[in-house]
């Protein structure tokens, strides 16, 4: 019985390409990801309209505790 379900693996990944390498996989990638058209500005939402947003304690002592970023 065959089992058609089963592929071959893949081909391993080079890991050890350079920068110019990694630029090169990265400009032929582009042209599959375009940007979203722009749209106006949003303006700032007043917190009495956001609602829904449960944050735990601990976690909002577990951030409050963090440094902020690049200390």
């Amino acid at each position: 019985m065959t089992n058609l379900g089963v592929h071959p693996a893949p081909a391993p990944a080079d890991l050890e390409g350079d920068l110019a390498s990694l630029r090169g996989d990265c400009a032929r990638m582009a042209p599959h990801w375009t940007a979203p058209p722009r749209r106006r500005a949003s303006r700032p939402v007043p917190p009495s309209h956001i609602h829904g947003v449960n944050v735990p304690a601990a976690s909002a002592r577990l951030l409050d505790a963090m440094s902020e970023y690049g200390d």
